[in-house]
Order: C-alpha cells, then structure tokens, then sequence
C-alpha cells in the first residue's frame, strides 16, 4: 500500500453541517475528529468558536462554511461572513460561489466574489477552498472557475457542497485538477463515505475529502493497514451517522 494512515486521515474534513443537529452532538462529532485525528471539522458559523476551543490542544483545524449552501449572499456579506468566522478561530473557511452569476455569465461578478474573501482570509494568513457545486454547472463553467480561483491564488478549489443534486465524481476531480495550477489543491466532498472511494479520488489528484462517514471510512482503513480500532463512546459513535 502506498499510504499510511495519517496520510488518509489528514485528508479528511469531518463535515458536522447538518442544520438539525444538537450542540451534544456536535461536540460528540468535534471528539470523534480529535480520536482519528483528521485534517479538519467543518462546522455551522455559529458553533465555531466553540469547535476552536475544543479541538485548541489538537492536529485538527477548526473550519467552517461562507455563503453556505447557495453562494448567493451578497459579496458584502460573504466577507462579513469571512471575518468573523476569522475572529472565531476558523482556520480554513469553505465559501460557495455564486452559482447563479455562474450560470449567468457574470464573471468579473463572479471574480470579485471570490477575491474579496479571498483577500480576507489570506490577510489573517488562513485558507480558503471554494466550491463550485458542480452538478449546476457546465464542463466550460467549472474550467473558468479553475482559471479564476488560479488566478487568485486560493488555497482548493471544491465539488460539491453536498446539499446540491449531486457530490463528487471522478470526472470532475480529474478535470479540476487538470485545469488548476499545481499550487491549488483539489477537495472532493458529497458522498465519499467509503475508503475505495477515497483512495480512487486520492488517485485522481484530491488531497482532502469533505465526509460525516469519518469513522466507518477510517476503520476500514485502520483494518487495511492491520491497525486496531480506536474505541469511541456511543455518543462520539454516534455523531458519524450524520
């Protein structure tokens, strides 16, 4: 095999995005992240302050969402949304884009979307992945969002959201990466919730993965490799059915 398993683990963002879920159970999902030691959590804007806190002492990087699921907030407020997630110890924030002004043909809008939370979040020396929403958009569509998001030196660019029509595919992985400089990484995210998923989009160029399978996709992967399980509570067990 020619991985270990902190090179998968550290690919992951433990996705904790659901709207219904409970503080319980988000920070039951915080400390499933912390025992597998994944790259990051994603969580709702307003629990993240509470996620930095708890992960603090941790390898894991507290993260959240921007313009969260439909990008349609105006430019404005996706910058407001940016400083304060900042201010909250967000270090990498996942923003949408526009999907409308893309589907419209509004690229300048589109750019001056992306560049002004880029801009804010490169300022406070954090990353950023925006996220496309592929199954709305067109092949020409998601190579001109790669060219814009080169052009403004963003740290990923993404699938899917995982609240759209659609998640990840190999096809779009492999076009993304085709089509970004080598400096931007790709992330995969809706519905990889298994390892030979993950392995296959690793393969095609993704170098995180946006999942709540966290643990079943881990263990399988501990299993692989002949390592042991790591023992979780019920509650921290639990939070990977989300």
């Amino acid at each position: 095999m020619d991985y270990t398993y902190r090179d998968i683990a550290k690919m992951i963002d433990h996705a904790l995005l659901q709207p219904a879920m409970t503080s319980e159970q988000l920070d039951a999902g915080c400390q499933l992240a912390m025992a597998y030691d994944v790259a990051s959590v994603c969580v709702m804007p307003y629990y993240l302050k509470r996620t930095a806190e708890l992960l603090a002492d941790s390898t894991v990087r507290p993260s959240t969402t921007i313009g969260f699921p439909h990008g349609g907030q105006s430019a404005l407020v996706k910058q407001a949304e940016a400083r304060q997630a900042i201010a909250d110890g967000g270090q990498e924030l996942d923003m949408v884009v526009n999907i409308s002004q893309v589907r419209s043909g509004a690229w300048r809008a589109v750019r001056d979307d992306i560049a002004g939370v880029v801009t804010v979040t490169h300022q406070a020396e954090r990353q950023v992945k925006v996220i496309f929403e592929n199954c709305y958009l067109q092949d020409d569509e998601k190579i001109r969002l790669c060219e814009i998001c080169g052009e403004l030196q963003v740290d990923w660019v993404k699938t899917s959201t995982g609240f759209g029509t659609g998640g990840a595919t190999l096809e779009d992985v492999t076009l993304m990466r085709t089509h970004s400089p080598a400096q931007v990484q790709v992330k995969a995210a809706g519905g990889v919730r298994d390892l030979e998923t993950l392995l296959a989009m690793r393969k095609v160029g993704a170098t995180r993965i946006g999942t709540s399978g966290t643990a079943s996709l881990l263990d399988a992967c501990r299993a692989e490799l002949g390592l042991g399980p790591i023992g979780l509570s019920a509650s921290e067990s639990a939070s990977d059915a989300y």
